[in-house]
């Protein structure tokens, strides 16, 4: 039996005509891409409850539960989205693939060609803000970085870590949109180190049997659950807070904290032994993680969040509990140089012994190949 209410109906067959928002709820009507799965789907729940939210317009490439939503599938690159963003007002855009498993070329190709379908859609439209999510990551890395970063500190990362060229490049087309297309407004958020049905380089480095440190490094750890991410990125979009955003618990955990709050003790390495390593396992392809993710591991990234503090957001957890929320998500996974192992290997190998025999795999390979170079 059909459901009498419009909307329902219109949810559940994504080929109907949007219905019009009932006329006792004001505020914007917010599309969000990628709104099937991981951020994007928490997102359109969120604001599809939200009662300052009119209406929700869900993108992506297979439908998600939200049956709320106004659901239009398709990939966010084909440039008939432009259609199906006409009549909002905000896009929260969390179309991409950060997979560590992907290839390169073609998640770059994905990520900044979405991007700039989107922008230039939403501008055809009539849109009036478009929301980016991005990464404090950008920042970069670096030993003598402030702590905490403002938000308009310099974007010093190079694109030596996983993705982090693809998020500087989607930086560079937000500075650019609102000249290109007058009157759009275009708000960046820059989530620390995110947990929560995450998996990335970082995530993973607490998944190794020890937590490895490299000498004279200082690390300090700053975590940003999704759903303070998810409270952030509403907040941009009902534009209580504008400009560029960081988001994150407040302060920051020293490495001893870390290893202490864990339980998982450090292996120290020389920086030389430890970047060299680094490099070379993942250029024979034994691990999926670039030397440059080890710098995010090294050095301070920790970011302020002025601007949503001024404007009265607050974040709910704090770095302790999503620390042990992210222990919690990846216990009982072995992951040696960001290279996940099963179980069996990961006994056999013991804490340290993986990573030895990891450092020596490429040592063999790289004699080898000294080797076949003298015949």
């Amino acid at each position: 039996m059909s459901s009498p209410d419009p909307q329902v109906r219109a949810a559940r067959n994504p080929s109907s005509p949007p219905a019009s928002p009932s006329p006792a709820v004001r505020g914007p009507v917010v599309a969000v891409t990628g709104a099937a799965t991981g951020i994007g789907a928490l997102l359109t729940e969120r604001l599809a409850a939200s009662e300052e939210i009119r209406q929700v317009v869900a993108i992506d490439e297979r439908r998600g539960e939200c049956a709320e939503a106004e659901w239009h599938i398709l990939d966010v690159r084909d440039p008939a989205i432009a259609e199906k963003l006409r009549g909002a007002d905000a896009v929260v855009h969390l179309a991409l693939d950060l997979d560590l498993g992907s290839d390169a070329a073609a998640r770059t190709a994905y990520n900044v060609r979405g991007t700039q379908t989107v922008l230039t859609a939403a501008a055809a439209a009539g849109v009036h803000r478009v929301v980016l999510c991005t990464s404090a990551m950008v920042y970069g890395a670096l030993p003598d970085n402030e702590l905490p970063l403002s938000e308009d500190a310099e974007l010093r990362a190079t694109a030596e870590a996983t993705g982090v060229a693809d998020l500087l490049e989607i930086e560079r087309l937000a500075r650019r949109a609102p000249r290109a297309h007058p009157g759009l407004n275009v708000t960046v958020v820059r989530p620390a180190l995110l947990v929560g049905g995450t998996d990335t380089a970082l995530t993973r480095y607490f998944e190794s049997p020890r937590l490895l440190v490299v000498a004279d490094s200082r690390p300090a750890w700053q975590f940003c659950h999704v759903e303070d991410l998810c409270s952030a990125l509403e907040y941009a979009v009902l534009e209580k807070v504008d400009g560029e955003l960081a988001v994150g618990c407040d302060g920051w955990l020293e490495q001893e904290e870390v290893e202490e709050l864990s339980g998982i003790r450090r292996m120290e390495l020389p920086s030389a032994v430890a970047l060299g390593a680094a490099a070379r396992l993942h250029r024979i392809g034994l691990t999926p993680s670039p030397a440059g993710d080890l710098a995010y591991t090294m050095y301070p990234w920790v970011v302020s969040g002025s601007r949503l503090h001024s404007a009265g957001w607050r974040p709910r957890w704090t770095n302790e509990e999503v620390l042990a929320e992210l222990l919690a998500e990846v216990s009982g996974r072995h992951t040696v140089a960001g290279r996940r192992l099963g179980r069996k290997d990961a006994t056999a190998a013991g804490a340290a012994g993986a990573t030895v025999a990891l450092l020596g795999a490429a040592a063999v390979v790289r004699r080898a190949r000294k080797a076949r170079r003298r015949i």
